[in-house]
């Protein structure tokens, strides 16, 4: 039987006698404890003071070498039982006399060792310096006494330890007896109540009262706690119908609402329906604009080529001027064209996700960015092993557009210098493309990543504000953020997550 399935007579008894045994067990070690430490200080005390006697006693002994002497001083240990053996040492480490003087050489140390007592091996043993004379040493006393008398003390304290601790458990059974009966018989009561109350449901019942202590209060609020069960439950009965009736319009609410949200269903997939037939017109839209801009565009490029090559000796300066202005216009347009058809085509590219070198994407850029402007001398400094999961040709766009970037905002910068790296921001790894170029004003920051938003003159840097929110959507859909930090003349910063 598990000790939860005894009956509260038993667990009550179990308990005081269990709390007066653990008492009496602490009471008991803690006194044994002591007597033990307390022993142990007065053996080490009275073996160190014989010590100090017998090594005043052996000085004449050991200054004259008159072994005899020395024999009979170390006799006198004989009146201690507990002393197994003792040495005296001369000044030069080896052995003059011993005691018992049958005691095997083997026994001993072979030299004196650090002055001092201390308990080892189950003895007591202890080196005491002879006195000095003219600052030499004579020689050195060794004691070597059992611990017999603290191990029957030891035994003396525990047995009557044990001895009082069974009287002590015997006098708490007898009054746990007589005691847990004021406790458990109301207990009881109110357990045969509760029972009842359960088994037959029958909530007229009530627990006899008792004293006006804490069990009394228990029952008197046990009671009262039935009146209200009582009244609760006719109320229950009462209102049975009630709920019945509230439940059968609930199911007619639900299934209402059923249809509604089947209804709803419906709207939804008709609005996708529709929405992918917007994708499909917006994907013509797109070829249309990509094809039925260009023919026009290509033809007033040329056209102005012609122009130029064929009558530029015949037309003035500001002529010449106006043409190549058509040029570049029509060109920029076509190149505006082409980054907002790949800026569209982001949202729908299906992605392709798996471990991804950028540190071998970003040096391929950077050596592609060497050919194409061989004579500038521009530091770049890639770090090793920075890998993430993602697309790999949407990753190679995004480090393209952002490396691209500080190159071309390091044309005007003295020793221009690109970093690429990865630093870690609430521990987690964020990337970092950094360079001491052009720079920016921070409060400008939030146009960084807008389509057409540009902080530079195209004059000052040739672009189409495409490149960065290409950028930010590359890396939306990698889950990610990217964020900038920068100052005018002092270089720029773009970090981002993935």
């Amino acid at each position: 039987m598990q000790v939860s399935d005894w009956p509260i007579r038993r667990k009550l008894t179990a308990m005081l006698l269990l709390i007066s045994g653990l008492v009496l067990l602490l009471t008991s070690a803690s006194f044994v404890g002591y007597q033990y430490w307390s022993y142990r200080r007065a053996t080490l005390e009275e073996i160190s003071v014989r010590g100090r006697i017998i090594a005043a006693n052996s000085t004449a002994a050991l200054a004259f070498a008159n072994v005899a002497d020395a024999h009979e001083i170390l006799s006198a240990l004989g009146a201690d039982p507990h002393i197994v053996a003792a040495a005296l040492y001369d000044g030069a480490g080896k052995l003059f006399a011993a005691y018992p003087a049958d005691l095997p050489e083997r026994s001993l140390p072979a030299a004196p060792e650090t002055s001092g007592y201390r308990f080892q091996d189950g003895l007591l043993i202890g080196f005491q310096p002879v006195a000095e004379v003219q600052s030499q040493r004579l020689g050195t006393l060794y004691l070597a006494s059992d611990l017999g008398a603290l191990y029957a003390t030891l035994r003396l304290s525990g047995l009557i330890g044990l001895a009082v601790t069974a009287f002590s458990l015997l006098a708490a059974y007898v009054f746990s007896e007589f005691l847990q009966k004021a406790i458990s018989t109301p207990v009881l009561r109110l357990a045969e109540t509760a029972r009842a109350v359960s088994s037959r449901e029958d909530y007229s019942v009530r627990a006899p009262e008792v004293g006006g202590d804490e069990l009394g209060a228990l029952t008197t609020a046990f009671n009262h706690m039935l009146t209200h069960i009582e009244d609760q439950d006719r109320a229950v009965r009462e209102s049975k119908q009630e709920v019945q009736l509230y439940a059968e319009q609930l199911e007619e609410r639900v299934a209402k609402r059923t249809r509604e949200l089947e209804a709803s269903n419906e709207a939804l997939q008709q609005t996708a329906a529709e929405l992918r037939s917007s994708n499909h017109e917006l994907d013509a839209f797109a070829y249309s604009v990509s094809h039925d801009l260009r023919a026009p565009l290509r033809s007033i490029d040329g056209f102005s080529q012609v122009l130029l090559e064929d009558y530029g000796g015949e037309l003035d300066d500001d002529a010449r001027d106006a043409l190549r202005r058509v040029r570049a216009a029509s060109q920029r347009m076509s190149r505006l064209i082409d980054d907002l058809l790949k800026l569209a085509r982001l949202n729908r590219a299906e992605m392709r996700t798996q471990l991804v070198d950028l540190s071998r994407i970003a040096s391929e850029i950077t050596d592609e960015l060497r050919e194409t402007a061989p004579g500038r001398q521009v530091s770049v400094d890639v770090s090793s092993k920075l890998e993430a999961r993602g697309d790999p040709d949407l990753l190679q766009v995004v480090l393209d557009n952002l490396l691209r970037n500080s190159w071309k905002y390091t044309s005007r910068t003295t020793n221009p210098h690109i970093e690429f790296t990865s630093v870690e921001v609430d521990g987690r790894p964020v990337f970092v493309v950094r360079d001491n170029g052009a720079g920016f004003d921070m409060k400008y920051a939030d146009k960084l990543f807008g389509v057409f938003q540009r902080l530079h003159k195209a004059e000052e840097f040739e672009g189409t504000g495409v490149g960065l929110a290409t950028v930010q959507r590359i890396i939306s859909r990698h889950g990610g953020k990217i964020w900038a930090e920068g100052a005018v003349g002092e270089g720029a910063a773009f970090y981002f997550t993935l």
